[in-house]
C-alpha cells in the first residue's frame, strides 16, 4: 500500500513539473517578447525610434535579473511574466484536450468502421473480450454483483493497454449470442438506456469519473437479441480497481486480464506513460 501511493505522489510530482516548466517557459516568452512587442507597438504610434524600445526592456530585464531595478520596473517585468505563465498554462490545457479529443475521435471511427459479426467470428484476444452478462448469473439463475466487478477488471485492463479494446456484453465465450435480457430485468430503468447507465455509473464510482470519457457504449440487435458493445479508448494515467481496500493495476496479457505485483506496475506504468517518468 505504501509503494501505491509513493507511485501516485510520483505521477503528481511529474504532473507538476510538467505545469512549473510550461509556466517557467511562458514568463520567459511574456518578459522577452511581449514586453518588448507592446513597446515596439507604443513606440510605433507615438513615432519614436522602435529599437529604443527593445533596448529599454533588455535593459530593463537585465536590471531585475541583476537586483538592480526598481520597484515599478520590478512589477511590471513581473506583470509581464504572469501573463505569459498563465498564457502558457492555458496553452498546455488546451492541448491536451484537444489532442485527447482527436485520439479518441480516431480511434472510434476505426472501431465503427468494424462490423459486429465479423468481431464476434474473431474470437477472443488480447483486444476482444466476451462477457455473457453482467448482473444477471446464468448458472444460479440470480443476481450476482461480483460479475460487475468483472466486467470492471476488463475494462480496466483496456484502459490501460496502449491501444484500448472492445468488450462485448451478451455474448458467451464461445461467441454464442446470449442477449441481455435477463441483465435488463434487474435494473430499476430495463432496457438499453438503464443498462448503459448502469455501466457508465460503475465506470465513473470503481475507475474514476474522469474515465467515462474514453469508454463508448453501443447496441446491437442479432438475432433478435440486444448486444452491448463497450469501445474503450486508452486511458491518459493509470486506472486502479479497489478490491477488499486495496488499489489493483489491471493488464491485458493475452485473451485475459491479470492484475500486476507493485513492481511489475511501476515497470508497466514508467513504458506505458512515459510522460510521468
Amino acid at each position: 500500500m505504501k509503494r501505491f501511493f509513493l507511485l501516485i505522489l510520483s505521477i503528481w510530482h511529474q504532473q507538476l513539473k510538467l505545469y512549473i516548466a510550461t509556466a517557467a517557459i511562458g514568463a520567459a516568452i511574456g518578459i522577452f517578447v511581449l514586453a518588448p512587442s507592446y513597446d515596439y507597438i507604443s513606440m510605433r504610434e507615438s513615432g519614436a525610434d522602435p529599437l529604443s524600445s527593445i533596448r529599454y526592456m533588455v535593459g530593463l530585464v537585465n536590471d531585475v535579473l541583476m537586483g538592480k531595478s526598481s520597484h515599478d520596473n520590478f512589477l511590471m517585468v513581473t506583470f509581464y511574466a504572469e501573463i505569459g505563465a498563465m498564457l502558457g498554462l492555458f496553452s498546455l490545457v488546451m492541448y491536451k484536450i484537444i489532442h485527447k479529443r482527436l485520439t479518441h475521435i480516431d480511434y472510434l471511427k476505426a472501431e465503427l468502421n468494424k462490423d459486429l459479426p465479423s468481431i464476434i467470428r474473431q474470437g477472443e484476444g488480447p483486444y476482444l473480450e466476451f462477457k455473457a452478462s453482467m448482473r444477471w448469473d446464468l448458472i444460479e439463475a440470480r443476481v450476482n454483483r461480483a460479475l460487475e466487478t468483472v466486467v470492471l477488471k476488463t475494462l480496466a485492463g483496456f484502459l490501460n493497454s496502449s491501444v484500448g479494446g472492445t468488450l462485448l456484453i451478451g455474448v458467451a465465450d464461445n461467441g454464442e449470442i446470449l442477449g441481455l435480457e435477463n441483465d435488463y430485468q434487474t435494473l430499476k430503468k430495463p432496457g438499453q438506456d438503464g443498462f448503459e447507465q448502469t455501466v457508465m455509473t460503475a465506470v465513473s464510482t470503481n475507475l474514476g469519473g474522469d474515465l467515462c470519457t474514453f469508454v463508448h457504449i453501443l447496441f446491437h440487435v442479432i438475432d433478435h437479441k440486444d448486444v452491448c458493445r463497450i469501445i474503450v479508448s486508452p486511458a491518459n494515467r493509470p486506472v486502479f480497481l479497489t478490491q477488499a481496500n486495496t488499489p489493483k493495476f489491471f493488464v491485458r496479457t493475452g485473451g485475459a486480464t491479470r492484475d500486476l505485483n507493485i513492481q511489475e506496475a511501476l515497470d508497466y506504468i514508467g513504458g506505458r506513460w512515459r510522460h510521468i517518468k
